[in-house]
């Protein structure tokens, strides 16, 4: 069984971008040459995408490869398949990596425990339910991207297709 899905860098210093390759190389069991692009949105940056297909789990593998690089700014997607949920991973240096579960048309699936959890937040200390359920939604990772996904528009992207 296999699913597929997507890896945008969207900003890493130009000494980091060899170093991502070989992580995402690792992951993927082929060779990768990204087509990097300069990042308007933070100079001194490069961004690249990645289509890829692999097993389910490697949008999680691949996201815990490239953590801890804090000059990274990245997201994983991968799509539902027979055997599992798909997947969205998105990290920042300032807010680090989110994950959030998502559906066959791309939403997220929040699981009721997280949803009840916040609601005895907001009950019990006062908490802002919104900004709570904004965090589960990954809005404050959106909100961060959103200049680097803008700034990626019409970048080249590479197809790459495992074979298992």
């Amino acid at each position: 069984m296999t699913t597929r899905g997507v890896l945008y860098i969207h900003s890493a210093p130009r000494a980091l971008c060899p170093h991502v390759e070989w992580a995402v190389a690792g992951v993927l069991g082929v060779r990768i040459n990204l087509d990097w692009i300069r990042q308007p949105a933070a100079p001194g940056h490069w961004r690249s995408e990645l289509s890829w297909q692999g097993e389910p789990g490697a949008a999680s593998k691949l996201a815990s490869a490239l953590r801890g690089w804090q000059l990274l700014r990245y997201e994983v997607t991968s799509e539902p398949c027979a055997t599992a949920e798909g997947e969205r991973y998105s990290s920042t240096p300032a807010l680090g990596i989110f994950h959030a579960v998502t559906g066959i048309h791309g939403d997220i699936l929040i699981p009721e425990d997280r949803l009840r959890a916040v609601l005895l937040r907001a009950r019990n200390e006062g908490g802002d339910l919104e900004s709570e359920i904004a965090k589960l939604l990954g809005k404050p990772w959106d909100d961060e991207l959103e200049p680097f996904r803008y700034a990626g528009e019409g970048a080249p992207v590479r197809w790459l297709h495992q074979v298992v």
